[in-house]
């Protein structure tokens, strides 16, 4: 069976990291390709090690519609694969139109929940208008796919009504990583009392309301340390954040660093406060090493964890509560230690990566036999 992935990037971001994990455990007898259209590698040398064939359209702008779409079809015709995977937005309109062209089967993946109602909120103007366009661009060209894979049942369900897709086309298969290059967290000294958490510096990633809370138990907690590692377009934001609430000394960026989830290990926990999510592959890290949690109650991440059972979660955008949830986990944290230890060995039994890599291969295959 020959697949081809098709992928915006090879930028280093969750749909792009989970592609890589996947891949690298199909059966031997599956071709791997691997067509990303826009300059950004920052994992290039990850897909290089899978031994799949890479081939980069190189394209400069921020679209190039007629470029991509006509160079896709080009590479269709010489690869001639079974079955055509892609995703994020601007690789799913390109291969919905080359496929099209060329009559390759194509599936479609859910990664995000692009028209939620907080996303939308953070559009104004021609940004509003650039919205709307979007999606209708997305809907006019979903019936295209023969079929989707979802990351998660709300993502699968929401861009469903949103797209008008019928439920029997999804299918769901979660996010994997490697249980077995994740050790056992164990206690750092508590001399200080570190949170940590992992995302690229939007908004959308909830540290308006995480460094706020953060003020605030810091009054009562004055060894609590924040250390948040990823880089984007809200840096300059967050930074007038931590100088507003004269935190400089608390909190740290620390840009992006490889294999970021590594530093989990010298926390004391991991804290997701997302407005909005695909299935996150970092929350599955962090339960995966065992380090007590603090999460939104987002859908997507309430798929992964539980409220006292694998972690602590706190109401979407709640300020005071999310402060309360920190000084539930130092007050209580012994108890919060074991909380952790439940979700590593959830993490291990639902989302490693090798059974992730068995159902993806099984789909696809059924995909590719059926007329």
């Amino acid at each position: 069976m020959k697949i081809l992935f098709s992928i915006d990037s090879l930028q280093q971001g969750g749909a792009e990291q989970s592609i890589a994990h996947t891949i690298k455990y199909f059966s031997k007898d599956i071709q791997v390709s691997v067509l990303y259209f826009y300059p950004k590698s920052d994992l290039l040398t990850t897909y290089e090690e899978l031994n799949c064939h890479i081939i980069s359209m190189n394209l400069q702008g921020k679209y190039n519609w007629r470029k991509a779409i006509l160079g896709m079809v080009k590479v269709l015709k010489e690869e001639k694969p079974d079955i055509v995977v892609t995703s994020l937005y601007r690789s799913n309109i390109i291969s919905r139109i080359a496929c099209k062209i060329t009559g390759t089967k194509l599936i479609g993946t859910f990664v995000d929940d692009s028209y939620n109602i907080e996303r939308r909120r953070t559009f104004k103007g021609l940004g509003l208008l650039k919205y709307h366009y979007t999606w209708f661009l997305d809907r006019i060209t979903s019936f295209i796919p023969y079929a989707w894979i979802s990351n998660s049942k709300s993502i699968g369900e929401n861009n469903a009504q949103k797209l008008g897709l019928p439920h029997s086309k999804i299918k769901v298969i979660y996010r994997g990583r490697n249980s077995s290059v994740f050790h056992e967290w164990k206690m750092p000294d508590l001399t200080e009392f570190k949170f940590v958490t992992i995302g690229r510096l939007y908004e959308k990633k909830g540290y308006p309301e995480l460094i706020e809370a953060f003020s605030q138990l810091s009054k009562n907690h004055k060894n609590a340390t924040l250390v948040i590692y990823g880089e984007g377009t809200y840096r300059k934001e967050i930074e007038k954040q931590i100088a507003f609430y004269q935190l400089q000394d608390k909190i740290t960026l620390a840009g992006n660093v490889p294999n970021a989830w590594m530093k989990i290990y010298e926390s004391h926990c991991f804290v997701f406060p997302s407005r909005f999510e695909g299935f996150s592959g970092a929350l599955v890290e962090a339960m995966m090493t065992g380090v007590p949690i603090i999460s939104s109650d987002i859908p997507m991440n309430l798929e992964a964890v539980e409220h006292h059972q694998t972690a602590l979660v706190h109401q979407l955008k709640n300020v005071k509560g999310l402060s309360a949830k920190m000084e539930e986990m130092i007050i209580n944290y012994p108890s919060m230690v074991q909380m952790g230890s439940r979700a590593r060995k959830l993490a291990i039994e639902k989302f490693d990566i090798k059974n992730i890599a068995k159902q993806y291969e099984r789909l696809l295959r059924q995909f590719v036999d059926e007329k």
